[in-house]
């Protein structure tokens, strides 16, 4: 594509890395993302997304802006308090740039929706907080065909990887690293347990990283690894974790072939 004299300044430090370019730059403003929330992950994360020149990005996000929320979530400001996130942070990826289109999504993911969603995107970066929705978002992005860009954090302590299963050996899903959700109440929220506020910028900053080597096809793809951030000891540890042939999504034999709700396809059917 053709850069106006703005988009060459405002993208200059890109064009000159050689693993990205003119080339890369154009397949960014090509790209489109899915971000799963507008919270504490998906403040940083946006707006990284939205600097880098991801050409469009979606917001899906049901919640409002609370004053507790701005220790952490830096998309928000005072003026947001009471607005839809997904507004508040739509407005400000537009201020920083104009190159983006925004498309919001004021709504809670669920097998109904959740296929629509992801399939409109290239790729899907999970930042909610529940094993719910990341479960569920494992299985649509397996069974549509799209790459996961997956995040937590808690306390001190932050994790991401990415899946890409749809793709096959050597990948695997969040299924074969995670089988099934914690009984509830055994993992405590961030509301229950806390969370140190600039963790939330660490682990989002490096879940817009992957994203970005992602629709680069640059570097060395987190799958198939897990990278775990301790931010009291100031350390990185990443763990090797392989496809599960057991696991009841991705496995040899699957017994997760739909979202619930709908129909299993016929056997030997794509999904």
């Amino acid at each position: 594509m053709d850069f106006n004299d703005s988009q060459i300044e405002r993208y200059s430090r890109h064009i000159i890395l050689k693993e990205v370019g003119g080339e890369g730059q154009a397949r960014l403003l090509a790209g489109s993302v899915l971000v799963v929330g507008a919270g504490g992950l998906g403040a940083p994360l946006l707006l990284y997304l939205a600097a880098a020149g991801v050409g469009r990005i979606g917001i899906v996000d049901d919640d409002t802006v609370d004053l507790s929320n701005l220790q952490r979530q830096v998309v928000h400001d005072m003026a947001s308090v009471g607005q839809a996130k997904v507004d508040s942070a739509a407005a400000r990826l537009r201020a920083i740039n104009p190159d983006v289109v925004v498309e919001v999504h004021r709504t809670r993911l669920g097998p109904g929706n959740v296929r629509d969603l992801i399939a409109a995107y290239d790729i899907v970066a999970d930042g909610s907080d529940n094993f719910a929705t990341r479960f569920l978002l494992n299985d649509a992005c397996y069974l549509v065909g799209r790459t996961l860009v997956s995040a937590a954090m808690l306390r001190f302590d932050g994790q991401i990887s990415t899946f890409k299963a749809h793709l096959g050996a050597p990948h695997p899903c969040y299924r074969c690293v995670f089988p099934e959700p914690p009984p509830p109440g055994l993992v405590p929220s961030c509301s229950e347990a806390g969370v140190l506020g600039a963790l939330a910028g660490t682990v989002g900053s490096l879940q817009a990283l992957e994203v970005l080597k992602e629709l680069l096809g640059i570097g060395d793809s987190l799958s198939g690894r897990l990278m775990l951030y301790d931010a009291l000891a100031a350390s990185f540890r990443t763990v090797r974790v392989k496809p599960d042939p057991d696991c009841p999504l991705c496995g040899a034999h699957p017994t997760i072939t739909a979202l619930p709700g709908e129909a299993a396809p016929p056997a030997g059917a794509p999904t």
